[in-house]
């Protein structure tokens, strides 16, 4: 048997509309979908798939050999069925998911560009459900990992749960990937001081980093997540790779070259759970962004969140093949 892991957070589904080349405008430095008011415009493809953080790494964390379990709320409408359906087939444990009538299930609509561009409009629907009535915290003690994916503002009650657990001498260790709420609370909050400080990967990008620490780089906002308690920390920067510590050097992780980019939802969820997997399996921290960028790569070769997520064997493989060189540098 596996290790037993747990996900925490949302789950949706995704509808895809891949839209025709020339839709992508550059204005002022930034990229925007030009879709002319009125028109009526031929879209190259649609696509149905699951996806949501806890689903993704769920599902993810699955396909990589473990014991996984999902932990969130959805709907018992046709969307919700198909969440439901989707995580068992993939050999998740749906046992703590919760089920309510008569609301909307969490939907996206992904308008997706031809290089991996992409605007998602989404309904949040029952994922704001998650709180401490609904929380299991009896099924997280029982855990190996628990994996805390974004959380709607109202499930951040459920924070003092998931550290009351943590904090028991054998308890799970925690993956941690935080919400807007969270990021936008800082590190001065005691929820969010006491949940870092039982924190063994911390993940964010680098927008996110900053403004969560409030620091001005990289390397400024790695020195204060590890000054909070934080154990490793990954902070990924899109095209450049990430950067991540241990409290004993800096290290950087290239992405991987020649990776043909379709679409990048889901692409941080892939990262995180490869990581996530790396470390339960006794990595150390660089050879562990290596299997989280391996499987972020494969997965933004496709469509879907979730369509191209790697098996511990895939992945194993493919460390193996690739030559990827994480690079260190003194704190």
């Amino acid at each position: 048997m596996g290790k037993k892991t747990l996900s925490i957070g949302g789950a949706t589904y995704d509808l895809f509309v891949r839209l025709p080349k020339g839709t992508v405008h550059e204005c002022l430095e930034e990229q925007s979908f030009a879709l002319p008011l009125g028109e009526k415009i031929r879209v190259e493809q649609l696509i149905e798939t699951c996806g949501g953080g806890a689903s993704n790494t769920s599902v993810g964390l699955s396909r990589l050999g473990c014991d996984a379990c999902f932990e969130g709320i959805v709907s018992s409408d046709q969307w919700g069925e198909k969440l439901i359906t989707n995580m068992q087939k993939e050999g998740v444990d749906t046992e703590c998911v919760t089920i309510v009538e008569d609301e909307v299930s969490s939907f996206s609509i992904i308008l997706s560009g031809n290089s991996g561009e992409r605007v998602i409009l989404y309904e949040s629907g029952t994922n704001t459900h998650l709180h401490d009535v609904t929380f299991d915290k009896d099924k997280l003690a029982q855990m190996d990992w628990v994996y805390l994916n974004h959380i709607q503002e109202d499930s951040c009650v459920i924070q003092d749960d998931i550290v009351e657990m943590l904090a028991v001498e054998g308890g799970p260790r925690l993956t941690w990937n935080p919400g807007g709420c969270q990021i936008d609370e800082g590190l001065t909050p005691s929820n969010n001081r006491e949940l870092l400080r039982h924190t063994d990967l911390l993940l964010l990008n680098k927008e996110e980093a900053l403004a969560f620490t409030k620091t001005q780089s990289i390397k400024e906002a790695i020195a204060a997540l590890l000054a909070a308690g934080v154990a490793n920390v990954a902070i990924t920067d899109g095209k450049r790779g990430v950067s991540a510590s241990d409290g004993n050097k800096i290290y950087t992780c290239p992405v991987v070259l020649g990776t043909e980019i379709l679409d990048t939802t889901g692409a941080g969820d892939a990262f995180g759970t490869g990581v996530t997997w790396g470390l339960l399996e006794g990595l150390n921290l660089p050879d562990a962004l290596k299997t989280g960028s391996i499987n972020a790569a494969s997965v933004v070769g496709s469509i879907g969140s979730q369509t191209a997520l790697l098996t511990d064997t895939e992945i194993r493989k493919r460390l193996k093949e690739l030559d990827l060189n994480v690079t260190s540098d003194s704190l």
